[in-house]
């Protein structure tokens, strides 16, 4: 006898909210967490797995994209945690620079100040209050979410550690020539009041204006303009026209040939410019003559240097036009754009105006129109920094996850231009650069700076330090490494450097990785992380970027409310694949929140099966194989497939894959079939005790295996359930630090003969289905059974009558005994098996129905045969699939192949 069907420790529906904070807090409290904390059980012997998190913003809030990647990089963790390895996932928060001035700015405007009314002394002590006020959130967040990371170690990219190797880096950087100080040509976001990198300009493709604007030459006698002479150029920015400094023109242009080495007149600032000849002009664009203006754009710019024209920067630092522009000054830029066109037209030199598709640079924090301007700014040297990160990817130090990424880093770090880390704002690491009265530059590592000027020897007191501060990727492309104690030589730095993997959005592998990569090897001489893991983008259901302007948005922590932590979880993880995007819908939610509950229901249903001859709390034994049945030897073999799926899945980071296997093992096969298969043996109070304890111990250790399989992707549910199970001697209190599983041996001849018994079962329920033949109605079913089947069938005999409601079931002697009674059933095939049902109907209407659906049958089953044959002949998905993915296409093929000649044989008959 068994003991009921519902385990006395679980509630009879699986509700989140009343375990998941509990939960978190035993696993803090156990301090399992930490790889040397007191609850691990971490092998020390053993290679440590080390994943840095990608630090949050401090001011920011848990969005999906953030939930995914850490679902992602938490699954990773805990199962290295299971493997034993010591694992550390360390958290960490990031000061985000521009971002948080950003945020700051509106709430002090709110409050009625602005950041040049506090002062930078007391707009930064704000900021800290900030700060403070904000960054529990996220992290709150996280441990909603299940994040197991190790808070001992939390890190702030503007603590001192951090700030200390940010000074020794750049210090070390200076000191060997890769760090200098240089007047260029930089990108300016007058939103922001900063420069920008490369980077951090969006290319937007626009719709703008073709202004063509007439120049008028001078007189070579008289030095004056001549009304009747002049030279036509197109632009797209008529306000840069005040900071003009030649005009070019293609020197094989026939139509400016006898022009070059003229002088025109720039409008309104009276400014006399050279026309030059430049190979670098398109004689296509526009009118084929183009204005120079070198201080405010980059291929001007070159042309500048080239010919030596002066550079009149035009601009401030708000985008308002400059003293140099004459009766413009003050202006801001555009209202400055729309006087200069109005009065290019009352003097008759505006030509025309047409549209024109453009690219314009965008800031991508404000989406303002950035200026190109001239600016002394700080640069890193990258062109060395950059060939030692390539060497480490093409010697396969480090490996780039979708491989196909490579390409794209393979050119962007060959065609690297020298990185401007200087920002023109308060919040963040400023330069430790200090300017002496004489021009001398002194770079310290030092916390208060150098006491002299290293070149002259001036006291500090007379030292100036730059005002900048550092771009926030300079600190972040530390992180791998600060984090860890860097500079000093601790413990950790020795322990966990290199780190396993870096987990990371696609979109951010040039901002983050690059640097990441080039300062990690120069600085430490290894390459930070073995693997780089490339997240994709979370959209909605039609693909479409979730943004709050398109009302698309979903809240993670509203999801978390609704269906768990856990269903959110293997929601986001069930579409994962390195470098994919994936779309998130209701839908899938649901579906892993009915997963969670599948689950609960089945732990409920085994607990509470307990054979009354084994006592409550009774440790849990491996059941005694003498005593198990082809059901259960079916099982055992069949999760032990699962094992090897998921092993596989993880080795190749197919997380998507493993949900996929998990999904497929524990509600296709064990909650579908061999629960069900297990209740005739539970309740046959004919079979011996020990023949039932070898059931239910079969049962326990299934679902033991697959709440470790399934513990990375939803810890919450899989502890909860852990809790209740019996544990085997040696086994921990929480599952978080359970042994991973190891597959038993398969046993294909229980794989291969219960999988025909459990095929025959459904195909009799479909064939039912498709007749419309009540599905609740006992019908009459008879079986051919080829002879090695024979044992098998009548061990399952009294299970496959009550899952195909088939009574009563016969076994007739062979296939031609069955044929030659078919008339008036419905014939099934199932594999080598083949059954006759009895319907309750009259004959010539059932025949028909069952010919029409046999019908039905092979021609979708040839339509499905020939897609899995072209997938298979598709030379790129057999060699870039996992391979685990490639052997389900094999075995599907094969197995579609089967039902075909089977249906054939069928109909032919």
């Amino acid at each position: 006898m068994t003991q009921g069907h519902a385990g006395p420790g679980l509630a009879k529906a699986y509700r989140p909210g009343d375990v998941e904070a509990a939960i978190y807090e035993r696993w803090l409290a156990a301090d399992v967490f930490a790889p040397d904390g007191g609850g691990s059980r971490a092998d020390a012997s053993k290679p440590p797995f080390v994943l840095i998190q990608p630090p949050p913003n401090v001011t920011g809030s848990l969005h999906l994209g953030h939930a995914q990647r850490s679902a992602v990089e938490d699954l990773m963790t805990r199962h290295a945690r299971m493997q034993g390895r010591p694992a550390l996932f360390l958290p960490g928060l990031d000061h985000a620079s521009i971002a948080a001035q950003f945020v700051l700015d509106r709430i002090i405007a709110a409050e009625g100040e602005t950041r040049a009314s506090l002062g930078r002394e007391r707009y930064l002590e704000r900021m800290w209050r900030f700060i403070d006020e904000t960054k529990l959130v996220i992290l709150g967040q996280q441990r909603r979410l299940g994040a197991s990371l190790d808070w001992g170690r939390l890190r702030f990219t503007m603590d001192e550690v951090s700030a200390r190797a940010v000074r020794e880096a750049f210090a070390r950087l200076y000191g060997e020539g890769l760090a200098y100080r240089h007047e260029t040509l930089i990108n300016w976001c007058p939103g922001c009041r900063t420069s920008l990198s490369d980077l951090e300009v969006e290319a937007t493709p626009e719709t703008g204006t073709l202004w063509t604007v007439r120049y008028h030459m001078l007189d070579a006698a008289t030095g004056a303009p001549d009304p009747a002479a002049t030279i036509s150029v197109a632009t797209t920015r008529p306000e840069t026209i005040l900071g003009d400094t030649a005009v070019a023109v293609h020197p094989d242009d026939p139509r400016y040939a006898a022009l070059i080495g003229r002088r025109v007149r720039i409008p309104f600032v009276e400014r006399d410019v050279p026309i030059i000849a430049d190979a670098v002009v398109d004689r296509a664009f526009g009118t084929g003559a183009v204005k120079i203006t070198p201080a405010h754009d980059h291929d001007d710019y070159a042309t500048g240097q080239r010919h030596g024209l002066p550079f009149v920067d035009v601009m401030d630092d708000a985008g308002n036009i400059t003293g140099a522009g004459g009766p413009y000054t003050g202006l801001e830029r555009y209202a400055a754009r729309q006087r200069i066109l109005a009065d290019l037209d009352a003097a008759g030199d505006l030509v025309a105006s047409t549209p024109h598709e453009m690219i314009l640079g965008r800031c991508q924090r404000s989406h303002d129109a950035v200026e190109p301007r001239l600016k002394t700014q700080w640069f890193v040297r990258t062109a060395p920094l950059a060939a030692e990160a390539l060497a480490a990817t093409r010697g396969r130090r480090t490996v780039i996850l979708p491989e196909r990424f490579e390409k794209v880093w393979e050119h962007w770090l060959t065609e690297i231009r020298d990185w401007n880390v200087s920002r023109q704002l308060w919040w963040g690491h400023r330069i430790p650069a200090w300017y002496c009265p004489d021009g001398h530059i002194t770079v310290s590592a030092e916390v208060g700076g150098p006491s002299t000027c290293g070149t002259c020897g001036r006291p500090a007191s007379e030292l100036i330090q730059d005002p900048d501060i550092f771009d926030t990727w300079f600190s972040s492309g530390l992180w791998p490494f600060s984090t860890l104690g860097w500079p000093e030589a601790t413990p950790d730095l020795a322990r966990f450097y290199p780190g396993t993997v870096m987990e990371t959005a696609y979109d951010i592998i040039f901002f983050w990785v690059a640097r990441m990569m080039m300062l990690g090897i120069h600085l430490l001489g290894d390459a930070p992380f073995e693997v780089v893991y490339l997240s994709g983008l979370v959209r909605d259901p039609y693909g479409q970027k979730m943004s709050k302007t398109t009302g698309n948005v979903v809240d993670p922590l509203e999801a978390i409310d609704e269906s768990g932590a856990d269903a959110l979880r293997f929601a986001l993880i069930h579409g994962a694949a390195p470098g994919n995007d994936q779309k998130f819908s209701a839908e899938k939610l649901e579906n892993a929140r009915n997963f969670a509950n599948k689950l609960w229901n089945a732990a409920r249903f085994v607990l509470g099966a307990r054979p009354s001859t084994i006592p409550p709390g009774a440790p849990r034994v491996a059941p005694d194989g003498a005593r198990l049945g082809p059901a259960e030897r079916w099982l055992r073999s069949r999760v032990g497939a699962a094992v090897v799926g998921a092993d596989g899945a993880l080795a190749e980071f197919s997380f998507g894959e493993l949900t996929h296997v998990l999904y497929d093992s524990i509600w296709g096969e064990f909650c579908d079939w061999a629960l069900e298969l297990a209740k005739v043996r539970l309740t046959d109070d004919a079979l011996p005790a020990a023949d039932r304890e070898a059931t239910w111990w079969t049962l326990v250790e299934a679902l033991d295996t697959y709440l470790r399989l399934l513990h990375p992707v939803m810890p919450f549910v899989t502890e909860a359930l852990w809790a209740e199970m019996p544990r085997a001697a040696g086994d921990p209190d929480l599952l978080i630090v359970a042994d991973w599983p190891a597959a038993p041996p398969a046993d294909a001849e229980a794989e291969s003969e219960v999988g025909a018994l459990l095929e025959l079962v459904r195909a009799l329920r479909n064939a039912r289905s498709e007749a419309k033949l009540d599905p609740s109605a006992w019908l009459a079913v008879e079986i051919a059974i080829p002879p090695g089947l024979g044992p098998t069938f009548d061990a399952l005999a009294p299970a496959i009558e009550r899952l195909a409601h088939a009574r009563p079931l016969t076994r007739v002697p062979d296939i031609g005994a069955l044929r030659s009674g078919a008339t008036g059933g419905l014939a099934v095939l199932a594999g080598p098996i083949e059954a006759l049902i009895r319907p309750a109907a009259p004959d010539g209407e059932a025949a028909a129905r069952d010919r029409a659906r046999q019908e039905r049958e092979l021609a979708g089953t040839e339509t499905q045969l020939e897609g899995a044959r072209a997938r298979l002949a598709d030379e790129r998905f057999v060699a870039q699939a996992p391979p685990a993915v490639v052997e389900r296409a094999r075995a599907r093929a094969a197995e579609l192949e089967e039902r075909v000649t089977a249906l054939r044989a069928s109909l032919a008959g």
